[in-house]
């Protein structure tokens, strides 16, 4: 009797368990990129990254713009780096001269020219201009950039990091002129790139030349009046095209024939030139070969250069595209921060922006969401989008019946203690629009994009944004509608963080209301205390309008709602609760008012009450608008007189300097004007005072008795010298022609030496000694008067 042994392989426990883990790990990852996915789609972030990638110049730039903006996987300092990127392409564009448009730059020809160098094979003529095309643009780009920097040294930092990125390129000018020298501008290999592709191509040409002039002959021996013949060419081979009717005379292979069409006939005469011709041609295009095989090598030695400039120029499109979208749209520079960091790594975050570049910092740093006048950015694509195809065609437009009304901006005021913001309102009354225009608008600065809004937007760094927003898709889906949106309001609690934005659309709705409202309620608390940084819920429920009066996590706000012409207007109302229009409108719209008093009466007094209590809330909240309007005019209208009179004041201190300093000119010349007359007057004394004796004494008695003997001493002394001057004067008189060269000469005069034979220059004249000090040359040299003569 045989027996058998089974052995059971006991596998450990702690295997099992692992396997469970890493089972639920992987499950958790693809619910948590499914929920990712779909929150993308509901937000229509798909169509807003096509939208910003429109923008890029480059094919590789538009695909890896696409692929930057899907990933949302950047963190707050990356995020930081990517709104500095955009910013500097702005400055960029503000300075005028940097053009980052690389329209004309084909990215895949380059990328796949450096393919073909780095596996040694060939490239082809247009890849090689395609290289030469991007070392141009890089080399115009970065010689552009120092001749701003050259002008004005601050453009270095205003620019950054882009400087660092375009003054990292380098460009080998040399490989410039070699491809040049090789390739035409349409791709084309030059007859002077080598002498075997010219004497090749020549032989192309004279062997054409030849087939030709024989089929041409052929033809005309052949021609009638009722022949139709025609030089054609197949395949590189030259022959004839006959018509089907005609007979020929000549031989040949027939090439192709068909019925109504004709026949193509090669002559057998011209068949040994077609063979001699292909050859050639064969000859041309290894010639060819040849030069871009040695024009491959050459760039073989700067392809990690080549590269890397491709590379930066790509990041430079991304940049530029996101920078180019946010000045087409009228976007902003948001200031975004990380709320659970301390007070000073937030200030670090926003001083890290040129405010005098990308506008003011809030004032209100309280704020935890803070955008004025926000845009959902699809809608206003939209609005630019009829509004060119009304210019294109106008009649088209009206008949169409397209809106062309700018959409509404709407305002988000979010304080810092708030966690959960319940919106409610009639429907199509922009609910859902503010839903999405938050998502987007907090995706777009995590992106590094422009806010549509004020310049003094405030944006946290949301680490994850998550929506349970219905769309058309969701809204054609049968009763089970409402166990999918606990599901996906389940998975997105499993998923939150406490750095997560997460947007709720009819929170609670699709059940009985009293169910739909309890459960709204216990989710929107557990979002307040245990889960993200921000919730924002629409809701019919007007339960969950009381959360605000027991806990200071809710805020409420409203749609408002035009009862007079019956239409939303689209404009959000924070601290106010919405409130009942139905029975109202229904009593507006003509319904009998049996039926509106009695369903008030069903409705509730207390219900009616608290109708009453939100409708003098909102009027109250209108009156204090408007009063804040008013204040607002009024401080801008005193920030005008502010401005004027410290204008007044600077134009009155400018005219006192003015007439301050035109008082000290004046002194001045006055002055300088009594120097001069001084001046006069001492010369005219010192004239008279060294004048001959004869002349002294026919001074006046009166003037002599008016002087002091100190004065008459001085007379005397002046005297004396002046008899001196009077016989030197004499004694170089003697020695001269008595003309007016007799004169003694002034220093700096120039005279003649007859010892000498030339002229020198004067440099003393000492007239008591009859002696002078000369420049000649090198040498000074003391003369007599009598040994000079003035020239």
């Amino acid at each position: 009797m045989l027996s058998f042994a089974i052995t059971i392989p006991v596998v450990p426990v702690i295997t099992i368990n692992k396997w469970k883990q890493r089972h639920l790990q992987r499950l958790r990852q693809r619910v948590s990129a499914s929920i990712h996915h779909d929150s993308l789609r509901v937000l229509e972030w798909d169509k807003l990254c096509d939208v910003v990638a429109s923008f890029a110049t480059t094919s590789l730039g538009r695909q890896a713009l696409k692929d930057q903006l899907w990933s949302l996987n950047q963190t707050f300092e990356e995020s930081l780096a990517l709104l500095e990127e955009t910013n500097a392409a702005v400055e960029m564009h503000r300075h005028g001269t940097l053009r980052l448009h690389l329209g004309h730059l084909d990215a895949m020809l380059v990328k796949t020219a450096i393919q073909h160098a780095r596996r040694s094979t060939p490239v082809s003529g247009s890849e090689a201009r395609a290289i030469v095309t991007l070392l141009q643009c890089a080399e115009i780009l970065q010689g552009d950039l120092k001749a701003a920097i050259k002008e004005d040294k601050d453009w270095h930092g205003r620019f950054m990091p882009l400087t660092e990125l375009i003054l990292e390129f380098v460009i080998n000018r040399s490989l410039i002129k070699v491809i040049e020298q090789v390739v035409d501008e349409d791709g084309s290999i030059k007859d002077s790139a080598s002498p075997a592709l010219k004497h090749s191509r020549q032989q192309v040409q004279v062997i054409e030349r030849k087939v030709k002039q024989l089929i041409e002959n052929i033809i005309r021996s052949e021609r009638s009046e009722t022949s139709i013949l025609e030089m054609n060419n197949v395949d590189g081979r030259w022959c004839i095209k006959v018509d089907s009717r005609q007979k020929t005379s000549f031989k040949g292979l027939l090439l192709s024939s068909g019925s109504g069409i004709g026949s193509t006939i090669e002559p057998l005469s011209v068949v040994p030139l077609n063979d001699e011709l292909q050859r050639a041609r064969s000859s041309v295009e290894k010639a060819e070969a040849d030069v871009l095989l040695t024009l491959t090598k050459k760039m073989q030695l700067d392809v990690e250069d080549i590269e890397k400039i491709l590379n930066s120029l790509v990041q430079l499109d991304v940049i530029n595209a996101r920078a180019t979208y946010g000045l087409s749209f009228g976007g902003s520079s948001p200031h975004i921060f990380l709320p659970d960091r301390s007070s000073a790594s937030t200030t670090d975050a926003f001083s890290r922006r040129n405010e005098n570049s990308y506008g003011p910092l809030p004032k209100k740093r309280e704020w935890k969401l803070y955008l004025l006048k926000a845009y959902h950015p699809l809608l206003l694509h939209r609005h630019r989008e009829n509004l060119r195809k009304t210019k294109k065609d106008v009649n088209l437009a009206t008949s169409d019946g397209t809106d062309n009304a700018l959409p509404v901006a709407v305002d988000f005021l979010v304080s810092k203690k708030t966690r959960v913001i319940v919106i409610t309102g009639p429907n199509t009354g922009g609910k859902t629009i503010c839903l999405k225009t938050v998502g987007l608008a907090a995706m777009m600065a995590k992106s590094g994009l422009y806010v549509l809004a004020s310049e003094s937007a405030k944006i946290p760094w949301f680490d994850s944004v998550f929506a349970d927003i219905g769309d058309e898709q969701s809204l054609s889906q049968s009763l089970s509608t409402f166990s999918g949106h606990l599901k996906q309001i389940s998975h997105i609690k499993l998923q939150a963080t406490s750095q997560s934005l997460v947007l709720l659309d009819e929170v609670g709705a699709g059940t009985n209301p009293l169910e739909g409202a309890a459960l709204g309620m216990s989710l929107l608390e557990s979002f307040a205390h245990d889960s993200c940084l921000l919730t924002m819920a629409t809701t019919h429920h007007g339960e969950l309008k009381t959360l605000k009066y027991s806990d200071e996590a809710f805020e409420n706000a409203c749609m408002e709602f035009d009862e007079v012409n019956l239409k939303p207007t689209y404009k959000i109302l924070w601290g106010v609760p919405g409130r009942s229009n139905a029975i109202n409108i229904a009593e507006r719209l003509g319904l009998p008012s049996v039926v509106v008093d009695t369903a008030r009466k069903l409705y509730g007094s207390a219900s009616a009450e608290i109708d009453e209590v939100i409708t003098d809330m909102e009027r109250l909240k209108q009156n204090y608008q408007e009063l804040m309007d008013e204040a607002r005019n009024y401080l801008m209208h005193s920030r005008g007189l502010y401005n004027s009179l410290l204008n007044t004041r600077r134009k009155i201190v400018k005219h006192s300097t003015d007439i301050q300093l035109k008082k000290m000119r004046d002194v001045s010349e006055a002055a300088a004007m009594a120097r001069s007359i001084l001046h006069k007057k001492v010369r005219e004394l010192d004239v008279s005072a060294k004048q001959p004796p004869q002349n002294i004494k026919t001074i006046s008695s009166s003037h002599l008795s008016a002087t002091n003997k100190s004065q008459t001493a001085a007379n005397n002394r002046e005297s004396v010298v002046a008899d001196r001057n009077t016989a030197a004067v004499k004694v170089f008189s003697q020695s001269s022609s008595g003309s007016d060269k007799s004169k003694p000469p002034k220093v700096g005069d120039s005279v003649h030496i007859s010892s000498l034979g030339k002229k020198v220059t004067v440099l003393e004249v000492d007239s008591s000694k009859g002696e002078i000090v000369v420049q000649a040359g090198i040498m000074k040299l003391k003369l007599k008067l009598t040994d000079v003569q003035r020239s």
